[in-house]
């Protein structure tokens, strides 16, 4: 199989990455070599039988240095794209030592609590481990993209041992995940800037109060009151404040909105849900107790975030008929068009936003946004030390160098699919449509977890986003909707009038609706044949 997009020198890249030995490029240009490590994994075997490699994050440096970002950004998406289709082995650090004898577990053992066994997990373990590979629960409609509800993650956070104070969580799909933390990264900049303007009123004044919105968003208000003049110091009422942590970073990923970066969000899903614990994570430490160490490099970490960043963004079923690449008859092209205005009219749209604009369409790994990169690691290491640093990061452009889904039409021009586009014309704004607000709402008792152990609030939730909604069913965080009328009907607390409204509609209206929602879909286009 080989992509559209040529690789050139990071294809190279990439077969030192598994194991061949000295990148040599076609223009004469040697000697970029990987540090080797010391990590167990370095002999595990790979689906391919050629040897996994941890990949070092000098190595990556390097390239970028000598080669530019875009090469180090195809060698380390290539790499992700292995790392995320590897079912790793037991030598290679899965799993963890669970007690009795187990390596796996679907369901939170909080009861073995023997020395090494899960209880005794360091970090303190969530669930799991109850899979070898991403790509075992990222599976639906294809790999990266969701999950049934066979695959629901059951977790413990607070190691309590009741199975009535479990929490279930559906799987999310991993596309273009790039998109939502560079819309976070904005929003957040701009709720920082105001609250700076409130501070510095307040020093000036006495006191200050103001709303504090992003991209459109109402984030509600703060109250600031100057306590001493020189210095000047002041104390904050966030009483006022809704939807955001005190911080004020926007944080987009996790279903209760608890996880700020795809580099979180995958450290944490390697170590509870694979056992694959990161070097940033434990540094040297063997924390889950299997004998590994080392078991994801930095290096690693970045390649699965540049990867996820960077994969094929949702589209709608009316852009690919409008590129001749599904069929729609003008019934049911209406159907949707209609139905996008009735998702306008009983308010969905007012937390489900349609589009936002994307000033900045440079994703970096790691990011110099505050609140968006470690300062230090969990493991208590400094991020420069495994030489990780804004100075080195890899970029990529999340509107131009996708490199699935890139469609070349009649004329010769080509197009990315899906997600961002531009108003008026080529050096227009970009919009991005991730129909979200990236805020958390209460949702009603019916929809609260039985246990609230991030104290964020049993029934408070991130606003799920919905592109690619009509490929990733079931619905919900525990996947308890087997069809969006259902995920619709479960709807509470702030939605609920948006859901009465609907409820009211005529058949023909909620169908349309749903039209709407089944057309913003996942696709990927079919790679050629050698």
């Amino acid at each position: 199989m080989e992509r559209k997009l040529e690789f050139g020198l990071a294809a190279a890249a990439i077969a030192l990455f598994t194991g061949v030995g000295a990148l040599v490029a076609s223009d004469g240009f040697t000697g970029i070599k990987q540090p080797h490590s010391n990590s167990a994994t370095e002999a595990g075997p790979t689906d391919d039988e050629e040897g996994y490699r941890p990949l070092q994050q000098a190595f990556l440096n390097e390239l970028a240095r000598r080669s530019g970002d875009i090469e180090a950004f195809n060698a380390a998406f290539e790499a992700g794209d292995e790392l995320t289709e590897i079912s790793f082995t037991s030598a290679q650090g899965v799993g963890a030592q669970v007690g009795e004898g187990r390596r796996f577990s679907r369901l939170p053992r909080a009861d073995l609590s023997k020395q090494g066994d899960w209880a005794t997990h360091q970090p303190m373990r969530e669930g799991g481990p109850n899979a070898t590979s991403c790509i075992a629960c990222h599976n639906a409609p294809g790999p990266n993209g969701a999950g049934d509800v066979a695959l629901n993650a059951v977790v413990d956070p607070a190691h309590t041992g009741k199975p009535e104070l479990f929490l279930e969580r559906n799987t999310l799909p991993l596309m273009a995940l790039g998109v939502p933390q560079r819309l976070a990264e904005e929003m957040s900049q701009e709720l920082s800037d105001q609250k700076y303007q409130l501070f510095k009123k307040a020093c000036d004044a006495g006191t200050a109060e103001g709303f504090l919105a992003a991209k459109g968003v109402d984030f509600g208000q703060i109250r600031v009151a100057r306590k001493t003049q020189t210095p000047c110091e002041v104390t904050v009422d966030w009483s006022g404040l809704e939807g955001i942590d005190q911080d004020l970073i926007v944080k987009p990923f996790g279903w209760k909105g608890n996880q700020p970066t795809i580099r979180a969000f995958t450290r944490n899903a390697a170590h509870n849900e694979l056992g694959l614990q990161a070097v940033e994570l434990v540094a040297d430490k063997d924390g889950d107790h299997d004998g590994v160490t080392h078991e994801l490099t930095v290096g690693d970490l970045t390649a699965l975030t540049i990867y996820m960043a960077a994969l094929e963004r949702p589209v709608s079923k009316l852009e690919l008929a409008d590129l001749g690449i599904e069929e729609l008859t003008d019934q049911q092209r209406q159907a949707i068009l209609h139905g996008e205005e009735t998702f306008q009219a009983v308010g969905c749209a007012t937390c489900h936003v349609p589009e936002m604009e994307l000033k900045n369409t440079v994703f970096a790994e790691p990011s110099s946004t505050p609140g968006y990169f470690d300062q230090t690691f969990p493991s208590g290491e400094k991020p420069a030390t495994h030489d990780l640093s804004a100075q080195t990061a890899i970029r990529f452009d999340l509107a131009a160098d996708q490199p699935n889904n890139q469609i070349e039409l009649p004329d010769g021009n080509k197009v990315h699919l899906g997600a961002l586009r531009k108003i008026g014309g080529q050096d227009g704004e970009v919009v991005a449509r991730w129909y979200s607000d990236f805020k958390r709402h209460d949702m009603g008792k019916e929809l609260a977890d039985p246990s609230d152990p991030l104290k964020i609030g049993a029934s408070m939730w991130l606003t799920r986003s919905l592109a690619g909604v009509g490929s990733t069913g079931p619905w919900l965080h525990d996947g308890r909707a087997t069809t969006l009328d259902e995920a619709i009907m479960a709807h509470g607390g702030e939605a609920f009038a948006s859901k009465s409204t609907y409820s009211k509609l005529p058949d023909a209206e909620k169908q349309s609706l749903i039209a709407f929602l089944e057309s913003l879909v996942i696709y990927k286009q079919e790679e050629d044949e050698e």
